[in-house]
C-alpha cells in the first residue's frame, strides 16, 4: 500500500521496471488494490522508435473507485476503461 503523500509518479514507478505481461498484469493490480479490486484488464504492446509501450486498459469494481484512481494517478479514461501507459524494460538477451 502506498504512504500519503505519494506523487502519481511514485505510484507508477513499480510499472516501469517491467518487462513483460505478467509481471505488468501483476504490478497494475498490486497498484490498484488500495482502490478496489481489478475487474477487466486488457493489455496491449507497442513499439515505436525502439521504445516498448503498454496501454493498460482497465476497470475497477466501481466508478467510484475509478475516479479515485484516475485522481490519483492524473491518468485519462478511455471509453468504460482506465488508461495506463507503460513503458517497459526491454527483455533480457
Amino acid at each position: 500500500m502506498m504512504r500519503v503523500g505519494s506523487t502519481a509518479a511514485d505510484r507508477l514507478k513499480p510499472l516501469a521496471g517491467c518487462r513483460d505481461l505478467g509481471s505488468l498484469r501483476s504490478a497494475v493490480q498490486e497498484m490498484c488494490a488500495e482502490f478496489g479490486k481489478v475487474t477487466h484488464i486488457d493489455i496491449l504492446t507497442m513499439a515505436e522508435a525502439e521504445k516498448r509501450r503498454a496501454l493498460c486498459f482497465l476497470q475497477l469494481e466501481s466508478e467510484a473507485q475509478e475516479s479515485r484512481l484516475i485522481a490519483s494517478l492524473g491518468v485519462p479514461r478511455f471509453g468504460n476503461d482506465v488508461l495506463v501507459i507503460v513503458d517497459l524494460l526491454d527483455p533480457p538477451s
